[in-house]
């Protein structure tokens, strides 16, 4: 015999019977999970979040644009050893021109036509670096794609001059890893008011 609030299935002395219905539990106040530091989910932005962009330039990018003006630097150097070089050329080809063949001549205008392009590429590639490092501060995602563009082209140069351009090697891979890795990704693609 069982009296009828004491059923060990129905609801507690003082509650309303749910009626076959089971009862839930009151569900805790779910919370939202935290996003990550620079956004960016697999599947694209969670709707209703709004993505976080990073609000001061990452360490990464920052070794980026340091390594930039490193290698404009060294660039300036190199500018100034050629053109020193230049002088030497033209100095000898002056003095070599009384005295010397046809062929020794021809050969000096060519170290000569040589030394000048040279220069021209080391006067584009320092003006390159420098207007990139000077443009990571409010640059979008075509001061990054330029500075990727950049890396390449200074690896493939300085691998064309390997055992005098191995500085220049790794710098260009570092900035290249650097403004390539996620944290570069999301400064560059901030939104800018």
């Amino acid at each position: 015999m069982s009296y009828p609030n004491q059923n060990p299935y129905g609801p507690p002395p003082g509650q309303q019977p749910n009626y076959g219905y089971p009862q839930q539990p009151p569900q805790p106040q779910q919370q939202q999970q935290p996003m990550a530091p620079y956004g960016g989910y697999p599947g694209g932005p969670v709707p209703g979040m709004q993505p976080q962009y990073p609000m001061v330039m990452p360490g990464g990018v920052k070794a980026a644009r340091v390594l930039l003006f490193v290698l404009s630097g060294l660039n300036l150097i190199g500018l100034v050893l050629a053109v020193m070089g230049l002088g030497g050329v033209s100095k000898a080809s002056h003095d070599a021109s009384t005295y010397a063949a046809a062929d020794d001549i021809t050969a000096m205008n060519v170290g000569k036509g040589l030394l000048i392009a040279v220069i021209v590429i080391i006067v584009i590639f320092t003006a390159t670096a420098i207007t990139l490092a000077l443009q990571f501060a409010n640059g979008g995602g075509g001061v990054r794609v330029g500075t990727i563009v950049f890396g390449v082209a200074n690896i493939i140069l300085s691998l064309c001059t390997f055992p005098l351009g191995l500085v220049h090697t790794i710098l260009g891979v570092l900035v290249l890893v650097f403004v390539s890795k996620d944290e570069g990704n999301a400064w560059f693609n901030r939104p800018r008011y």
